[in-house]
């Protein structure tokens, strides 16, 4: 009896199965003017007109690609499943721009209690909050999408487990943040992002225990992003509030103008605690603050193989409270001479830091002794301080263009692996953005 209720069982599911693979469908979407119609059965030769349409339409399975043209956002509340999800893409090369808010949130696009979601290709400029907003989901992709010049951020989500936010231009955030990962949403990964000329920080993670839920984002994959220009009203280029047991690597932050990267507690549930800061590029610009800035009891973080240099007059590599000193592992960085373990009352040098922290390995440089052009060009230059000083990590094995490391003898400090390539015929190979 027992064999043949599973034989049942397992016809049921092959029967369910097919019947949601066979349903997944292809839709299309183009501007009026290019025959698009809510009207037409959303084919490729007969396509509708609005993305509202398709958001209103799809289920599980479907795939939905936009055409270039002009567009209002769309507001979704429908969600994919694991083998199924629900995908919003750009046609090949095409560009869909959204210029208008959908018409439920001051949004262009808006994902709500979504499930298994992608969004990719999209330009959203000039909206009235967020470019791209996400929440209350779990599974979401957005990739390779355009924000820019957005009210308030450019990417906004909240309470979402297992985002990929990958490969997206993020700038000119008015109010705000080019990318804002809130709320207690767990195992993001906000990776190959460009993100630049945002008011306040390039990337914010903030548990935001006032929202609800426990106030803390865990397991995050912060790495590869280029993150320049950011801060001019305050804020860090990868700011972590109630951020824990994380990994940020391979980033590259220049002309900040406030702290390079941030682990504190503000509006988290618990302190920013168990973070590994592994192989990151940072210089602040003569504006800003602290290249790392570590403090309300962000214990046991560990910061290796980075470049950590601020170009402030009294403001220098590492900011840390004493409350976060318990833990702390710093070791093979190159630095500027100038750290603080009370918010800059007492500078230490490197050589006291080495005494306060056990830190091994570190060493004073300028960025002229690591880079090829500091301010346009991070890659490192023959001769290069950072050039086979680091330490071998397990947790690192490829650098931000993904090359494998080491390139040399061991390892290179910071976030690019090998040295760099001078103008050739004209064109510059090896400049600090792969877009």
């Amino acid at each position: 009896m027992r064999s043949s209720n599973w034989s049942r069982l397992g016809w049921i599911l092959m029967i369910t199965f097919a019947a949601s693979a066979a349903h997944a469908a292809t839709y299309y979407v183009a501007p009026p003017a290019s025959g698009g119609s809510d009207g037409n059965p959303g084919s490729f030769g007969q396509p509708w007109a609005t993305l509202q349409h398709a958001a209103d339409t799809v289920i599980a399975g479907d795939t939905v690609f936009v055409r270039s043209g002009s567009y209002t956002g769309f507001h979704l509340t429908t969600s994919g499943t694991v083998g199924s999800p629900i995908t919003f893409s750009a046609y090949l090369q095409e560009i869909p721009q959204v210029v208008s808010d959908n018409g439920v949130t001051p949004d262009g696009i808006n994902l709500e209690g979504t499930d298994y979601v992608v969004v990719q290709g999209f330009t959203v400029n000039g909206r009235g909050r967020a470019g791209i907003r996400a929440v209350l989901c779990e599974h979401v992709t957005l990739r390779d999408n355009v924000a820019q010049d957005n009210d308030r951020w450019g990417i906004f989500t909240g309470f979402c487990n297992d985002l990929l936010i990958e490969g997206n231009v993020t700038s000119g955030s008015f109010d705000e943040h080019g990318i804002y990962v809130s709320n207690s949403g767990d195992r993001p990964v906000i990776r190959g992002n460009l993100i630049f000329d945002n008011n306040a920080n390039g990337i914010h993670m903030n548990g935001d225990i006032s929202q609800g839920g426990d106030g803390v984002i865990s397991d995050a994959l912060v790495e590869n992003n280029f993150i320049f220009g950011n801060g001019v009203a305050g804020g860090s280029g990868i700011n972590c509030d109630g951020v824990q047991n994380s990994l940020i690597r391979n980033n590259l932050i220049f002309d900040q103008h406030a702290s390079g990267i941030s682990l504190y507690q503000i509006d988290g549930g618990e302190s920013s605690t168990g973070n590994r800061i592994l192989n990151n590029s940072i210089h602040v610009a003569s504006d800003g603050r602290w290249a790392l800035n570590i403090q309300d009891g962000a214990t046991n973080t560990e910061v290796a193989n980075n470049t950590l240099w601020s170009d402030h007059s009294f403001r220098g590599a590492i900011d840390i409270s004493p409350d976060s000193l318990s833990g702390l592992r710093s070791a093979h960085n190159a630095t500027e001479d100038r750290f603080t373990a009370d918010d800059g009352s007492t500078i230490l040098t490197l050589a006291e830091w080495q005494a306060l922290t056990g830190d091994v390995g570190s060493f004073v440089a300028t960025p002229g002794d690591l880079f090829m052009s500091p301010g346009s060009d991070y890659h490192l230059k023959e001769g290069s301080l950072a050039l086979d000083t680091g330490e071998t990590r397990a947790d690192v094995p490829k650098d931000l263009e993904g090359t494998n490391r080491p390139v040399g003898l061991s390892f290179d400090v910071g976030a690019y692996e090998g040295l760099g390539v001078l103008f050739m015929d004209g064109f510059e190979s090896g400049t600090t953005s792969a877009w």
